[in-house]
């Protein structure tokens, strides 16, 4: 495979971008190098909003904002803005007690009219615009019987409940009385988190944040980030190459690069971040041929993917809960690569060869688009091997390469990541019929009801066992063509201490920051 370089207009947009960000810190007062001394310049992800309940990239929500529980080192979920919590059994009743004293980042007390506020809007507002909703369809009721309590009644059991009260509670008084979507505290986003919003400079692509010195748990030993927004998978890598960033997540072979060099560290985390080839039942062409996706598993070497394009740094994907403690059920593990296998399961589909090559089925070639964003290098040499290995068996995928996803162009999948790093029922949005984030119109009823039975049981041996059945249900009839699972490879400054692995991350190996409050920045 061609390794990545950095082309003559890469490294004239990457050279302004550093400018923009040499001429703001030089704007900064006469202090500014004891500032910049801890303050960690984080090359990150594109952000056009930071609301916890809209933001599917939840790196800045979480240091900025907290939910009634967050997760800990091993990915469960304990108290946060909740103080100590009830659960009643046969009531499905979840009573939360607030801590005293928490203040919103404008210095506004926290009440509990925010929590019903946020809850509300996820459970009431047809207008959001989140994919997260179908995580809180089970809630009946939410009421609060003082000033320090919420009371959550839900209709049924739901074993995942407590991963979905983390998310962060948004400030009523910013946002009652104006469309979420659009609301302009989105851009100016005020919590009670570890961190909290200073600046977003939109010209120079930078957020900037400070720590919270009222933070009711461990106040941040990091006085400043500033958060670049970076696309470029390049850009990050010259950015930290130059010295003007402390850390940034970075494809397999950019992180080798630092690899043994002085002044760096390479930080590789397991993550449940897995490629994919994601098709669009919207299109007429997987109405028709939705049968003959799980076959194109036999012609892809996702073992020589992994060696090759991740550089070693991930392995073949057979499952979308592979990484999770629920999943991983071998027997899920059902398509080898195997040329011939694939020739003869074609065969028995009603599939044959044209004089092309091509595989043909009533009429219809076996021909198909993926959009791949251009930006995201790792992802277009994925979907290259993919499109060269089917083509190679007789199935013509055509990637087209766009700066931003289309999903009205009429494209028949793209390439995709998902991640489910916490709880399995982290897919139910994903793959029900008509859950909030089932953007492909995936519908498969046997997934549907394992996915709700695994949702509704509370047993954990059991829920094993249901999620296991899920994995061999969904391989036998999948949505996606998995690919790889990747490991997150982060590279920092060599000053950068306190990065704990132990956490598995998510898409994009988001989470990196879970416990930010112990780094420390020694330059």
């Amino acid at each position: 495979m061609k390794r990545n370089v950095l082309t003559a207009p890469v490294l004239k947009m990457v050279r302004w971008g550093l400018m923009c960000l040499a001429l703001c810190l030089a704007s900064m007062p006469a202090n500014a190098d004891d500032e910049m001394a801890n303050t960690l310049v984080y090359a990150g992800e594109n952000e056009d909003t930071i609301n916890p309940l809209l933001n599917n990239h939840q790196e800045l929500p979480t240091i900025i904002f907290s939910g009634l529980m967050k997760y800990d080192a091993k990915g469960q979920p304990v108290p946060e803005l909740a103080e100590s919590f009830t659960y009643d059994k046969g009531t499905h009743t979840y009573a939360f007690k607030l801590r005293d004293g928490v203040k919103w980042h404008d210095g506004k007390p926290l009440t509990v009219e925010d929590i019903l506020f946020t809850y509300d809007a996820l459970t009431k507002d047809k207008t959001l615009a989140s994919s997260i909703t179908s995580n809180y369809e089970d809630i009946k009721s939410i009421t609060a019987p003082d000033a320090q309590t919420v009371v959550f009644t839900l209709s049924k059991p739901n074993a995942a409940m407590l991963d979905n009260f983390t998310i962060g509670i948004l400030p009523k008084h910013l946002f009652a009385g104006k469309d979420i979507n659009t609301a302009p505290a989105n851009q100016h986003p005020v919590g009670t988190g570890r961190y909290k919003f200073v600046e977003w400079d939109t010209a120079g692509g930078m957020i900037i944040l400070e720590k919270n010195k009222d933070y009711y748990g461990k106040v941040p030993n990091i006085d400043r980030i500033v958060y670049k927004t970076v696309a470029v998978e390049s850009t990050k890598a010259l950015m930290l190459q130059s010295g003007e960033a402390d850390l940034a997540w970075l494809n397999a072979k950019y992180a080798d690069t630092f690899r043994g060099k002085d002044g760096y560290k390479n930080i590789d985390f397991a993550t449940a971040d897995y490629r994919s080839a994601a098709m669009d039942f919207h299109t007429d062409f997987w109405k028709r041929n939705g049968d003959s996706i799980g076959v194109l598993n036999y012609a892809l070497n996702k073992d020589a993917i992994a060696k090759s394009v991740l550089n070693g740094q991930g392995f073949p994907a057979f499952s979308p809960i592979q990484m999770n403690a629920y999943g991983g059920n071998k027997a899920a593990d059902i398509y080898p690569y195997d040329l011939k296998k694939f020739a003869a399961e074609m065969e028995k589909l009603g599939w044959k060869k044209g004089k092309d090559g091509i595989y043909e089925r009533n009429g219809q070639k076996f021909s198909f688009t993926i959009q791949v964003r251009d930006y995201e290098e790792e992802r277009v040499d994925i979907a290259k091997v993919i499109a060269n290995e089917l083509k190679k068996a007789g199935v013509d995928m055509q990637i087209v390469l766009v700066t931003k996803f289309d999903w009205k162009a009429g494209y028949n999948g793209f390439l995709a990541g998902f991640a489910a790093e916490f709880d399995p029922d982290g897919v139910y949005k994903d793959f029900v019929t008509g859950a909030s984030d089932n953007t492909m119109a995936y519908s498969n009823p046997k997934v549907d009801e394992l996915l709700k039975k695994g949702r509704a049981t509370e047993d954990p041996a059991q829920r094993k066992a249901i999620y296991g059945q899920f994995e061999e249900a969904y391989a036998e009839r999948p949505g996606h063509l998995l690919v790889a699972y990747l490991n997150g490879n982060y590279v920092s400054i060599a000053g950068l201490q306190g990065l704990d692995t132990a956490r598995v991350l998510g898409h994009h190996a988001v989470g990196v920051m879970w416990n930010i409050e112990d780094w420390t920045l020694n330059r």
